[in-house]
This record gives structure tokens, sequence and C-alpha cells, in this order.
């Protein structure tokens, strides 16, 4: 036979055709797989949205446990008698050392924290370090009287039930920005359940459209 007729002759493979039981153990195989990949992807994705805030944030306790709600509740105090405005319309804030001592000259009660209100702050007259949750980032202008005064936004809009708490949050400071979390929010993407939960810009944006406010840079950035 020549070579011409070896070129021509019909070749024939010989393929192994899968039995059945190969067949149900190699789906079994591409199923588990597929199974793994995904619980590897979601314990990834749970590990990191609980590791990633306690990474990202630094927790610090307030200087001193405070009580709103006995204030509000034992005293009938507002929100007015200690975070007012001043006699120029700016807004006091945080209350001076010197407005708690007209009613904590001395002890009232005998918790630790209340001992050490008068012992460590009002008798030497020095103002409590306190850790102030909603503080603004340094190149945003906010003032509370067009908000307040001509708003008429209540302070349960932006800071919650804060006002009725029986203790003092943990403080979370981002380890990135410095910024506390509540101006994020609790959130890993921002924001949280609640309108009041993040002081973020889309925050204040969001409200000015809903109120038909007009918003331009020199309103907050100045």
């Amino acid at each position: 036979m020549s070579n011409a007729d070896n070129d021509h002759r019909t070749r024939i493979e010989v393929t192994a055709v899968p039995t059945p039981q190969q067949e149900r153990d190699a789906r079994r195989l591409t199923t588990l797989g597929r199974v793994l990949v995904a619980l590897g992807l979601a314990a990834g994705l749970a590990a990191g949205w609980v590791a990633l805030p306690a990474f990202l944030y630094v927790r610090h306790e307030q200087p001193l446990a405070f009580n709103h709600l006995v204030h509000v509740e034992s005293a009938a105090m507002s929100c007015d008698d200690c975070h007012g405005f001043g006699d120029d319309g700016s807004y006091v804030g945080i209350p001076p050392v010197s407005a708690c001592a007209d009613c904590h000259s001395e002890a009232q009660g005998e918790t630790e924290a209340e001992r050490r209100l008068v012992d460590d702050f009002v008798t030497p007259g020095r103002e409590i370090p306190w850790l102030v949750y909603a503080r603004q980032p340094d190149n945003v202008y906010f003032s509370h009287a067009p908000h307040v005064k001509l708003a008429g936004l209540e302070c349960r809009r932006c800071h919650g039930d804060h006002g009725m708490s029986a203790t003092t949050p943990v403080y979370q400071v981002n380890r990135i920005s410095t910024y506390s979390r509540n101006i994020w929010g609790p959130r890993i993407a921002g924001g949280g359940p609640n309108e009041w939960d993040s002081m973020k810009m889309s925050d204040c944006t969001d409200c000015h459209a809903e109120r038909g406010v007009r918003d331009h840079c020199l309103m907050c950035h100045k």
C-alpha cells in the first residue's frame, strides 16, 4: 500500500465514554465545588463586615457618665436648658461646668459619676472634656440657628433620642478620617435605618431638597 493510500485512510479515534456512575460523580464534584466557593465567599464577606468596623473605629468612653433621662424626668429640664442659644443667637453647644454647678455644687446622690462630677470638675472649676458625637469636619460650617429658629426642626431630627438616654454611648472615631461614627452612620456603606443615624453631606442636601432649600457650596464650606 502506498503512502497516498495511507493518507486517505479513514482514521478512527477511540474515546472513552464515561459510565453513568462517573457522570454522577462528576456532577457531585462540580456541585460541591460551587457550594464551597459560595460558602467561602459568604464567610469572607461576613468576616469583613464584622472585622472592618472593629479595625476602622476606635472606641472611647466618655470622661463622665451622664443620664439625660433623669434630668428630663426628675428635674423637668429640656434641651434648651443646657443646649440653648446665646443672646447673640449663637449656639451654646456643650454647656460649661458652671451650668452644672448651679445644681451640683454638692453631690446629688451617691453614684460614682456624681462624686467625680463634683470632686473632679465642679469644685476645681475644670471643664469636662466631652467627646462630641456630632462634631463636623473642620471644613464644614454649621449653624443651628437657621435650622432651629427658622426651619423649626426639633433636636430629634438630627440627634435622635439622645436626649432621652440614660447612659452615654461609647464614642467611636474613624482611624482614617478622625471623625465620629455618628457622622458616617452605623452601616459600613453609611447611614442607617433612621433619618438621624448619620450627618453626611448627602443627608443635608436630601433634607434641603425635601424642604425646597437651594444649596450652594458657601452655605456650608466657608
